[in-house]
């Protein structure tokens, strides 16, 4: 078998402070490699401190125009769900680019040199939005974007319900659009992806069983771990307790000796996979 790499992603660093101290705990202490950081997080100016604090995690930007607030019009909210923000870019009530270079402008200007791209809630997957996204990609070199497209992979000890599976097909419907926009604009993106079909419910045995069926290439594993607190608690998100269980997994010691058992190699953005091709397949 060929080399793996992994690439361990957790989204929404900058929500809370507590989402963001258990993103860099995954990461000083299990197999975390990278977190994408939310421009218009509540916890933003402390995602930065800690990033300064822990070079070593590999940071990305999370793309927001759902839940959350604007940064072109403070105080005005974004969309609550996807197919609002679908209707409002239908009806120009809301200026993508203009929106999303706000966010990437914010980072930039705080310090921080993002490696990678992903939006919030997979809205790039809306046509608009990609467009947006590979424009960005180009204007700042920042030429990694996320394919959420879960691997096909069976008999995780956690079963996926039904759901979570036919909208996971759903987005494969627009897979081969998808990767010909990125090649169309030099973008790069892993060989595969997982972490959408048991995202907020999977344990350590789900984390094995996935590193046991890891296909060659580069693989993007998409988490969201964290600490859950009054702070956490209290804000607007159906993952909460979950942070918790997925940041147990992910320093879990059976999940890093299954690493190096395997001989995975686990790695960032800026590191390993920026010097590899990609493939758009």
């Amino acid at each position: 078998m060929g080399p793996r790499l992994l690439a361990v992603n957790a989204d929404d660093f900058g929500f809370t402070r507590d989402v963001n101290a258990g993103i860099v705990e995954a990461h000083t202490k299990g197999i975390l490699t990278s977190t994408t950081l939310m421009a218009n997080g509540a916890a933003f100016e402390d995602a930065v401190r800690l990033a300064g604090e822990v070079p070593s995690l590999d940071i990305g930007v999370h793309l927001v125009l759902v839940g959350g607030e604007s940064l072109l019009a403070p105080r005005r909210s974004f969309p609550k769900t996807v197919s609002q923000l679908m209707k409002a870019v239908v009806l120009r009530e809301i200026r993508v680019y203009d929106e999303l270079r706000a966010q990437m402008v914010k980072i930039l200007d705080a310090g921080v040199r993002p490696t990678h791209l992903d939006t919030h809630k997979h809205t790039h997957l809306f046509p608009p939005v990609l467009d947006a996204v590979v424009r960005l990609s180009e204007e700042f070199g920042v030429r990694w974007v996320r394919r959420p497209f879960d691997l096909p992979i069976t008999g995780s000890p956690s079963a996926v319900p039904l759901p979570k599976r036919a909208i996971s097909r759903m987005f494969g419907s627009v897979r081969g659009q998808f990767h010909k926009k990125l090649a169309k604009h030099g973008c790069r993106t892993t060989d595969w992806f997982a972490g959408f079909q048991i995202t907020g419910r999977f344990h350590a045995e789900d984390v094995v069983h996935l590193l046991e069926n890891l296909p060659e290439g580069s693989t993007e594993f998409m988490v969201h771990p964290g600490f859950c607190t009054d702070e956490l608690r209290a804000a607007r998100t159906r993952l909460k307790e979950s942070r918790e269980a997925e940041l147990r997994a992910l320093v879990d010691p059976r999940v890093t000796a299954a690493v190096e058992r395997l001989g995975i190699r686990l790695c960032g953005y800026g590191d390993v996979l920026g010097g590899d091709p990609a493939s758009t397949a």
